[in-house]
């Protein structure tokens, strides 16, 4: 269907209600959403075995209030179905700054989405966010103030894949009390916890209503949406739930490049994973939902190079994480016991190749199942990585100049090892490194890099500092 026949259809997006109720030792949440005429939607999350003390010291005031901020981010999911031009929020307050940052959040969050359906987000009068009520200033929670820093705990959402792993092996060895958070759990997830030696993680389930995806069956819009903005504020309701001062995320600083430009506009696969939209988040935080929970993301210094190489280090994990997002797709819904890489996509390319430098040889190809530099048919997606085709790939890969980096270091390698280069590395020296001049001192300044632009509290930044230097 075409987004401008959708609109018209369907002119307004409403978000009714959100509540809360519990079910034993956990807690379910749920939202009412409808797009008239004849479209509802009754999305939900289990929160496991929260502690009943802390839901009495939170109160319900504030509980509510950070529920209504969780589904302001989860209707984007629904809200994409017809594009409306107009979301009502109905279930509570907004002013107008909370208005804007939605609208942002959406306009930029939402950039691939826009792309792919050939949707003129630019236009005069695109989105409007309308509210019944005005919003209130946000309580605090004095439970968590006069903590000493250096007891102050750390909620680490892991996703199964190697950033999560470095970040949960970095903090594990210091005086930080940390806790995996891990939504809808997989398991690669669960082995990269075991591999870690952590055990008791926060657990949220999701549910994603199944009518979306009967409207996605029939020709409704689909498409990205910005997955670490709702973790975001999922996880700030854990830690208020829990009792968690900082949340530590594991993006880097690679995730600020954009894949192209549409309208005038930088699409970002990652936005939701940049210093921008961090930046924004701490900044809502602190004004809408609780000024003493800190998030922040712990690798943001790093480039992905350098994280890989400090993954490197610990070879646990290797069999272990899974960063395929093809292999999530492949076995969705199924009862299939294994996930594994699936070898053919540009982030399978991408981690290979910025892990090769690092690992064994032969551990590489173990973990991945084969050696990726062997298939010819992977140089499109190489060329894309490099920036020598199209745009940069819609996954979670790093820039073009450290996939660039990634590629020679590996050509070095094998070379080295070797004496003889596999296709992939052949066709990477002879038609693309001629193209670029001081590869070898781009890549040693990638592996040595500092981003400043970062929140890291001091004694995070000590911590990453000492493992990125070493």
């Amino acid at each position: 269907m075409k987004y401008s026949s959708l609109r018209k259809t369907h002119p307004k997006f409403f978000y009714h209600s959100c509540k809360t109720e519990r079910a034993g030792k956990d807690l379910r949440v749920s939202f009412e959403f409808s797009i008239p005429p004849g479209i509802s939607f009754s999305p939900a999350l289990i929160i496991r075995d929260i502690p009943v003390k802390r839901v009495k010291e939170i109160g319900k005031e504030i509980l509510n209030n950070l529920v209504f901020n969780l589904g302001l981010v989860e209707m984007i999911s629904y809200w994409k179905a017809t594009c409306s031009p107009e979301i009502v929020v109905e279930a509570g307050p907004l002013d107008q700054k909370q208005k804007a940052w939605f609208k942002n959040l959406i306009l930029k969050g939402m950039g691939e989405y826009f792309y792919k359906n050939k949707i003129n987000f630019t236009s005069p009068n695109f989105l409007k966010i309308a509210s019944l009520t005005t919003s209130l200033t946000p309580l605090s929670y004095p439970h968590l103030n006069g903590v000493k820093e250096n007891q102050q705990r750390t909620l680490v959402p892991v996703g199964g894949g190697k950033d999560g792993a470095v970040t949960l092996e970095l903090l594990k060895e210091t005086n930080i009390k940390l806790r995996p958070f891990l939504l809808n759990p997989k398991k690669e997830q669960r082995d990269v916890l075991e591999a870690a030696g952590i055990k008791n993680p926060v657990i949220v389930e999701r549910t994603i209503d199944p009518k979306l995806l009967e409207l996605n069956r029939k020709g409704y819009l689909n498409g990205h949406t910005p997955f670490s903005a709702y973790l975001a504020f999922l996880t700030t309701l854990a830690a208020a739930l829990f009792g968690y001062k900082y949340i530590a995320l594991s993006n880097e600083e690679s995730s600020n490049e954009g894949n192209l430009r549409y309208l005038g506009k930088t699409i970002n696969h990652q936005y939701s994973k940049t210093y921008e939209f961090e930046e924004n988040f701490r900044e809502y935080c602190e004004i809408y939902l609780s000024p003493d929970i800190e998030y922040f993301s712990f690798l943001r210094p790093l480039s992905e190079l350098q994280i890989a190489k400090i993954f490197a280090r610990y070879p646990q994990y290797f069999p272990a994480f899974l960063s395929c997002n093809t292999a999530h797709k492949t076995y969705s819904g199924t009862k299939h016991p294994e996930r594994t890489w699936c070898k053919t996509c540009p982030k399978c390319l991408f981690v290979f190749a910025i892990l090769y430098p690092f690992v064994p040889s032969q551990t590489l190809v173990e973990t991945f199942g084969g050696n990726l530099f062997e298939n010819p048919a992977l140089i499109p997606l190489m060329q894309e990585l490099t920036g020598e085709k199209r745009f940069k790939p819609f996954e979670c890969v790093g820039t073009a100049k450290e996939s660039i980096a990634a590629f020679f270091l590996s050509a070095k390698k094998a070379e080295r090892e070797d004496g003889e280069l596999p296709g992939l590395l052949v066709y990477f020296k002879k038609r693309i490194l001629p193209r670029r001049k001081n590869i070898a001192k781009t890549a040693a300044r990638i592996l040595s890099s500092w981003n400043r632009r970062h929140f890291l509290p001091a004694q995070f930044e000590d911590i990453l500092k000492k493992h990125a230097q070493s």
